[in-house]
């Protein structure tokens, strides 16, 4: 995918410009709209990362009682800092460095809207005229549309599907030069289900550090690492490159609608880091809205005898348990798609997931009589059999499919069932199961 704009006007003896990339959201509100209204069964979902849809995913305890508790307090119905809470700031640090070799301040956690938020607040501050960034292909849409609207110019380097998905390094060091700022993984991977190794993070920081450019890790899927790799955070190796962690609740605790994440500053050697910089990021958060103020206190409790202290509630008290049984739940449902798409001759997973909530799929047009290309595969999918794919053009791979396996497994099973119908109809093969 390419930044692009189209002209849609003028104002003011000038133009506006709308950049014109796709995005997740986009597509799959043309797909629902393509379902075949007199189809009576219901539509399967296969395309958002939204695993609160389905009761075989729900958040903490904790977490709902922590919210429910600080809104009934009154005591949180009025405006935040732009950074957000010094409890919350506070509380996200801690979090964070749980898995560090240091600690992380206050003053480096700074709350957002979300992951989306903090991927926007990364590229904004970091845009200047004429400079570029390195995207992963595949990747998440979002970052290549706020990068159209900061006017900074994409490049983008390869993952290797049959290496694990791995960064390709050389490529990377081939696209990147002096106008080069940042490049972002994007760790376990969406949209490919991998979970990369302390050592191939640490090989990606040494490039950085090399290539003097900053490492943008996304890691709103953190600590979701069901395979034999374990979730390792980018940010320990902030002494070597500075690396801007973004990440939120959305995921973990399974609770995207309550919009809570966070931009982070690992940088203990303040290399990136200084009061120029900060004083930009305090800047730009004063034009962003953040987060509802009792979403942000809920994820601490105060100390009834001690006024000034605050123990992180949601992000400190889940019970371990509840992120043993959603791993577990993630696993089975991963285990399951993947082997259901074996059934299907005209798709293929190179890779088995080990992490986050999807994975990709090569079409193999050649067994199909009638389709030309992934975008429509999908729309005819969704008219045909009211199962949704996400077309593989969306995070930059055509003729591909991303598939979200955050689902329950009887959903799965009767998604695949259709999936097979729809092969079958269109297959130039004479196969039958």
């Amino acid at each position: 995918m390419e930044n692009g704009a189209k002209k849609t006007g003028g104002y003011a003896n000038g133009e506006i410009e709308t950049p014109n990339n796709i995005t997740i959201k986009g597509i799959l509100g043309l797909l629902l709209a393509n379902i075949d209204c007199n189809d009576k069964r219901r539509v399967i979902s296969l395309g958002m990362g939204d695993p609160s849809a389905y009761t075989c995913f729900r958040t903490a305890d904790v977490a709902e009682d922590a919210v429910v508790d600080a809104l009934r307090s009154q005591k949180f119905n009025g405006y935040s800092p732009t950074v957000g809470l010094p409890q919350t700031r506070k509380a996200i640090s801690e979090y964070l460095s749980r898995d560090l070799p240091y600690k992380l301040s206050p003053d480096d956690a700074f709350v957002t809207s979300g992951c989306t938020q903090a991927i926007d607040v990364a590229l904004s501050i970091l845009a200047r005229p004429g400079m570029n960034i390195l995207l992963p292909k595949p990747g998440f849409p979002i970052y290549e549309l706020c990068a159209a609207f900061r006017n900074l110019e994409v490049r983008h380097y390869n993952l290797l599907p049959n290496s694990g998905w791995e960064v390709d390094l050389d490529d990377v060091e081939a696209l990147a030069d002096h106008n080069t700022v940042a490049m972002a993984i994007i760790n376990p991977g969406n949209p490919c289900g991998n979970v990369y190794s302390y050592q191939h993070l640490k090989k990606i920081a040494e490039t950085a550090k090399r290539m003097k450019i900053v490492v943008i890790a996304d890691e709103v899927y953190g600590h979701l690492a069901f395979g034999d790799t374990p979730f390792v955070p980018m940010g320990i190796f902030g002494s070597l490159v500075p690396v801007l962690t973004l990440g939120s609740l959305s995921k973990r605790w399974i609770v995207p609608g309550w919009r809570l994440g966070w931009f982070v500053i690992n940088d203990p050697c303040s290399t990136f880091k200084n009061s120029k910089v900060i004083e930009r990021i305090k800047k730009y958060f004063d034009i962003l809205g953040g987060p509802a103020t009792f979403i942000q206190v809920s994820t601490i409790i105060y100390c009834a005898c001690l006024t000034h202290a605050a123990v992180p509630r949601i992000l400190q008290q889940t019970d371990e348990a509840f992120f043993a049984d959603t791993i577990n739940t993630l696993k089975q449902s991963s285990d399951i798609c993947y082997e259901k798409i074996k059934e299907v001759p005209c798709i293929t997973c190179p890779y088995k997931p080990e992490g986050s909530m999807a994975l990709m799929v090569k079409l193999n047009l050649s067994l199909l009589k009638d389709i030309s290309d992934d975008i429509d595969f999908c729309f005819k999918l969704a008219k045909e059999e009211s199962v949704i794919f996400l077309p593989g053009i969306t995070v930059g791979m055509k003729n591909w499919v991303r598939i979200t396996f955050a689902v329950e497994a009887s959903s799965l099973d009767e998604a695949f069932g259709r999936v097979k119908s729809f092969y079958l109809r269109h297959s130039n093969q004479q196969e039958r199961y």
